[in-house]
């Protein structure tokens, strides 16, 4: 039976005289899709950036550490979304806002980031994206955006498939309740 991709990484990770190699291969097949997983989080191009430089240390460092109790894929996802909350709250710290405040210091970063190009719908989107609790946030993001399987989300979660759609129902709701009042 042939290994897929994620199974031979790991055993080129696992093995040191094809580990640099193998994390060069990560660093290529996963470095983008995790970009945008922080992207939506945290708005900025270039925090996102600083934040995937994070999460690539952070699992260069602990690879060896690795299990393999989940997927690859799905441990990489969990240090993305942690080190973006973390980046989150470390902005809120810094600008002195509570952490039950909104994220709406996180549209002016939006606003102001050279990247963004976005019409005013999807300004509008965002803006109705940032209301929701940081955990409503991700939900929505990784359902409605990456079109993510609510068992792949739990596994990078840690959260039953039953709060998820509950979680996500309840985003669904307050976007559409925030777009409605826009208008």
């Amino acid at each position: 039976m042939e290994k897929n991709i994620e199974e031979q990484l790991l055993e080129e990770l696992r093995e040191p005289s094809t580990q640099k190699g193998a994390f060069a291969k990560l660093v290529s097949e996963y470095s983008e899709r995790l970009y945008w997983q922080i992207r939506k989080m945290i708005l900025s191009h270039d925090d996102a950036n600083d934040v995937l430089q994070d999460v690539l240390i952070k699992a260069w460092i602990n690879i060896d550490n690795f299990r393999g109790e989940s997927k690859l894929s799905t441990w990489l996802y969990r240090i993305a979304i942690n080190e973006s909350i973390t980046f989150i709250n470390k902005k809120k710290n810094q600008n002195n806002i509570s952490m039950d405040d909104d994220d709406s210091f996180l549209m002016n970063t939006l606003e102001g980031d050279e990247y963004f190009d976005g019409d005013e719908a999807q300004k509008l989107l965002q803006n109705a994206v940032l209301t929701l609790p940081d955990k409503q946030r991700l939900v929505f993001n990784m359902k409605y955006f990456d079109e993510m399987k609510y068992e792949d989300m739990s596994e990078i979660l840690g959260t039953s498939v039953g709060a998820l759609k509950a979680s996500y129902h309840h985003a669904v709701k307050k976007v559409e309740k925030f777009l409605t009042d826009s208008n």
